[in-house]
């Protein structure tokens, strides 16, 4: 009778925290912050009070900006007519002008910011593009759970890779992810804790290990991503004010090909050595273990006929796609330069083809296994997985409202132009100032995770100045790479946050916010330290950045 005793005590104390000493401790006053929806209307509170008091105070920022030059009006005489018809003034797009603008802090206790809390309430919630990505992937996503086809995938996926090299895939697999927008978060992560799960492994540990790969890393890759595309031509417009050559989206190509392979290993190694031995062994929940069960219980003919009425579902899929992106002028090419890679139709298309994919396959895997009998079964699982994200839904409108106001109130330009000016007024060599800009660029991160809004906000201050003193802008492009992700798994601002935490509770019903933080502090700050070390040993190598892109100027 006491053993029996003694396994519930271990159940108990794996339900209680997954982690000891400072990390544990961290998990455990995380977890009992208030709910995240709760959490962020005290930071709406936060915001609306201190843009009262600093906008008191007078605070503003003053920057210089480009603005297109502006056209006088033109008049046009047409026959038999003495009356001109006016043309509004216009811009020259390919005409630049430096101008100051202060940007001063606004309140949200005011005639206007009273306003704008009140009326833009159901546009900043229905306009949070995070909520239509999230349904459209996890309905393909939902079906193929449901159907077995996820685990049967993941059987074969830790069947055919090797113990030591499962990290490793699954976390470079997380990087690589990023070329599909935000399509990691919401099918790898779930995928790499239930493949852990699968060989005995923590379930939370291979969660932390696909949010490393997908999160941590996102700013690099082995292709470019539509992402370089626009943060490339931030940079051009940057560059073209301060006199200099445009840089092409391949500017960083040789760094992010290293980056994605050599950090990919880093962030595996966390993983092996540091947050799988803290977790401990693994103590799965009842209900989750017979689930397990049922989907372990298809047979391998039922199986075997699935995955081959999935992967005819998956060609089809995939020959549509083919036909209308492939021949010139197809609907999926850019209509003005028929290009297929960059901010095109078919890189907007990728998240819907891949949740098309999946959910194709997911209903061809069912009836080729017989775990799905028409549409009603399909309806089912998609249904079901919606009503899993009803919590996580109401932490969303939260966000998309903290969110706005933030911005609304120009504390964001407000905060980044006073640290750039305290940088800039530093005078220190190229080398502390670009350590000095990393870590800029990481403070904002908790509080901008956005990519591009903080790109848009110092590439402007920060590549002229980095030109002046002879570091090349491909370089700083780099540098804000590296600063750019190792944060995004820590910051509560991060949008998928209640997603990941949702899917924590899978395993762990007691998982909280303070859990995932707790797994992700060691990936993002030995992330951050091996990634700035790589970063500055090949600046002052002088390694190319890039083909042709060298790290200074010439």
């Amino acid at each position: 009778m006491s053993k029996p005793a003694k396994e519930e005590s271990t159940v108990v104390e794996a339900e209680e925290g997954t982690q000891k000493g400072i990390l544990g401790a961290v998990e455990r006053i995380g977890n009992k912050v208030p709910h995240p929806a709760l959490m962020f209307c005290y930071l709406i509170l936060l915001v609306i009070a201190l843009s009262w008091g600093l906008h008191l105070a007078g605070v503003s920022v003053t920057e210089e900006i480009a603005v297109p030059v502006s056209q006088g009006a033109e008049y046009d005489y047409y026959e038999d007519s003495t009356q001109p018809t006016v043309s509004v003034p216009g811009t020259n797009p390919d005409e630049w002008e430096i101008v100051e603008q202060t940007i001063p802090i606004r309140s949200l206790i005011s005639i206007e910011g009273i306003r704008f809390i009140f009326s833009s309430f159901v546009n900043n919630f229905a306009g949070f593009a995070v909520i239509g990505v999230t349904f459209v992937a996890m309905m393909g996503a939902g079906v193929a759970e449901e159907s077995g086809l996820l685990g049967s995938l993941i059987r074969k996926l830790v069947g055919s890779a090797p113990k030591w090299a499962l990290t490793f895939i699954l976390v470079l697999t997380g990087v690589l992810s990023s070329a599909a927008s935000d399509a990691g978060y919401l099918i790898l992560i779930p995928l790499a804790a239930a493949a852990f799960a699968s060989v005995g492994r923590h379930p939370l540990a291979g969660l932390a290990t696909g949010f490393a790969g997908v999160a941590t890393i996102f700013m690099v890759n082995v292709i470019p991503t539509p992402t370089d595309a626009m943060i490339t031509e931030i940079a051009n417009e940057s560059i073209e004010l301060a006199g200099g050559d445009p840089i092409s989206i391949v500017a960083n190509y040789w760094f992010m090909l290293a980056s994605s392979f050599i950090i990919a290993l880093v962030a595996a190694l966390v993983t092996e050595r540091i947050v799988e031995p803290r977790l401990g062994p693994w103590h799965p929940d009842p209900a989750m273990a017979a689930h397990a069960e049922e989907v372990a219980a298809i047979s391998p003919e039922a199986d075997r006929k699935g995955s081959r009425m999935a992967l005819f579902g998956f060609l089809a899929v995939v020959a549509i796609v083919v036909a209308i992106t492939a021949p010139p002028g197809a609907p999926l090419r850019d209509p003005e330069t028929g290009n297929i890679i960059g901010q095109t139709p078919f890189m907007d298309s990728l998240l819907f083809i891949i949740m098309l994919a999946f959910l194709v396959s997911g209903i061809c895997y069912g009836v080729g296994a017989k775990t799905m009998n028409g549409s009603a079964d399909v309806i089912k699982a998609i249904t079901k997985t919606f009503a899993g994200l009803g919590g996580m839904v109401l932490m969303l409108m939260m966000i998309s409202q903290f969110i706005a106001l933030f911005n609304w109130s120009n504390l964001p330009p407000v905060i980044a132009g006073s640290l750039a000016d305290l940088l800039e007024q530093a005078n220190i060599g190229a080398v502390p100032l670009l350590l000095g800009f990393i870590l800029v660029i990481v403070l904002l991160d908790f509080i901008m995770p956005g990519s591009l809004p903080k790109w848009a906000i110092f590439a402007p201050i920060f590549v002229p100045l980095f030109m002046r003193l002879g570091v090349a802008p491909q370089t700083l492009l780099a540098a804000y790479r590296v600063a750019d992700s190792p944060v995004n798994a820590l910051t509560p601002l991060m949008v998928y946050l209640p997603f990941i935490v949702t899917v924590a509770q899978r395993y762990q019903k007691k998982s909280g916010i303070g859990t995932v933080v707790a797994l992700m502090l060691p990936y993002s700050g030995i992330v951050l330290a091996a990634w700035t070390v790589l970063f500055i040993a090949w600046f002052l190598l002088g390694i190319p950045l890039g083909p042709g892109y060298p790290p200074s100027v010439p």
